[in-house]
């Protein structure tokens, strides 16, 4: 399925929502619109940090966000960070996860960035095969400290 990614706008905020609603990302609980745009505003500050939307047909079917990161290490190359990946469960399967990821390791290539990274729960082995179809290895630990 042919789909067309492109930055996100505040506008499209109430979408990206009822994706992030979905069981298997935030089992139905998120931010109400008002708090998802004072966030989404505050991303915006940062130089290379953007939310995606995917859209097939006008309709938000899957989204991610991309960090783009300076490093003072690796000789000041950079470095990606994908997080919040989501397609909505009824166009899961049709290829729009693989074309977002594509669409992201570009714009890491575009910035010359050296490595990008993205973790996913332990309990989430359908995705780890996905992202190891598109390239992606185990690499290290990830390590997390619940706050």
């Amino acid at each position: 399925m042919e789909v067309t990614i492109r930055e996100a706008t505040v506008h499209d905020l109430p979408g990206i929502l009822e994706l992030y609603a979905q069981p298997d990302m935030d089992n139905g609980e998120v931010l109400s619109v008002e708090q998802a745009e004072a966030i989404f505003r505050r991303m915006s500050a940062y130089p290379n940090y953007k939310v995606y939307v995917a859209l097939h047909e006008g309709l938000i079917v899957g989204t991610f966000a991309l960090a783009i990161m300076d490093n003072m290490a690796h000789m000041g190359s950079h470095s990606g960070l994908i997080e919040d990946v989501v397609v909505k469960s009824a166009f899961q399967g049709q290829g729009i996860g693989k074309q977002m990821m594509r669409y992201a390791m570009d714009c890491c290539r575009e910035h010359n960035c050296y490595k990008v990274v993205l973790s996913s729960n332990l309990k989430r082995e359908k995705a780890h095969r996905f992202y190891e179809s598109l390239g992606f290895r185990k690499h290290g630990y990830s390590f997390l400290v619940e706050l």
